[in-house]
């Protein structure tokens, strides 16, 4: 075990902190999607990488700005998650058959993006890619502080929509007890689709900050679940800031894991840290 200077460390927290946030940003929209609809949307991570694609090739073959993919991804995809939320509302869903029908989803996603874009690396190159700056003797990029303000400006803004609007309020009655929130005049089935567009748009927003800042490759897709799913779960089901939060914690703790141990000892982080929640509060999630 070697311990690292303090300048290093710092850094390695300061980029620990930048990849939570990113954690949490995939994270949100399925935490969303799980708490309130009851539906684990394992489509969610398909779609990121398919959105990181997409901008990566409005980059290379538009030369659209990736920042200009925040406005046009978003939008589409929230379209497809409705149709997505309307198609399975046709059947009777339970959380374990959403697993396995979105699963099956995300390996049609996977399959397209291999045959568009081949299982070869690819890498968005833009403006934004060596960007940046130094403060108090440590650097940060760009992109990766792009992530950091759209995973908290969104996480604040989604937490904010459902304390304080009627819209927020509809749906924390939903999830509660859908038949009582149906009696008291809820439109649960717009809501559900409402609710699944907006999980897919924050879908889109993450697959760019993705593309910002990773090499992409069609089998990462699955390396991604493990890590998210244990921000969920330690953030809380439905919780707009609870995924931010936990992915942070989970970024840093992995950041020095590997600073002062060795990257193989990263992933037994976010696990171990899971593991210790569910042993804690086996009643809950």
């Amino acid at each position: 075990m070697n311990f690292p200077s303090f300048n290093l460390l710092m850094q390695s927290i300061l980029s620990g902190v930048f990849i939570g946030a990113l954690y949490g940003l995939i994270g949100l929209g399925l935490g969303l999607t799980w708490g309130l609809l009851r539906q684990i949307n394992l489509s969610h991570f398909g779609l990121v990488f398919l959105s990181a694609y997409l901008s990566y090739q409005m980059a290379t073959a538009g030369h659209v700005d990736p920042l200009w993919a925040l406005l046009i991804l978003p939008p589409a995809f929230f379209l497809f998650g409705m149709l997505m939320q309307w198609t399975l509302s046709k059947f009777a869903i339970t959380p374990f058959n959403s697993l396995l029908a979105t699963f099956g989803l995300t390996v049609v996603l996977e399959s397209i993006i291999q045959g568009i874009w081949t299982a070869d690396f690819r890498r968005l190159e833009s403006a934004y890619t060596s960007m940046k700056f130094k403060v108090f003797g440590l650097f940060v990029p760009v992109p990766e502080l792009i992530t950091f303000g759209l995973s908290v400006g969104i996480a604040v803004a989604i937490w904010a929509v459902m304390r304080y609007t009627d819209v927020g309020k509809a749906l924390r009655a939903m999830a509660e007890d859908g038949p009582i929130a149906a009696a008291f005049g809820i439109n649960q089935k717009a809501l559900s689709l409402f609710l699944a567009g907006l999980c897919a748009a924050l879908a889109a927003v993450a697959g760019v900050c993705l593309a910002l800042t990773f090499t992409l490759a069609p089998s990462q897709i699955f390396a991604w679940v493990g890590v998210v799913f244990a921000a969920v779960m330690l953030g809380g089901l439905g919780s707009p800031l609870g995924p931010l939060v936990a992915g942070i914690i989970i970024g840093v703790s992995e950041a020095i894991t590997m600073a002062v141990a060795s990257p193989s000892w990263a992933p037994i982080v976010s696990f171990s840290l899971l593991i210790f929640m569910l042993l804690l509060r086996p009643g809950k999630g």
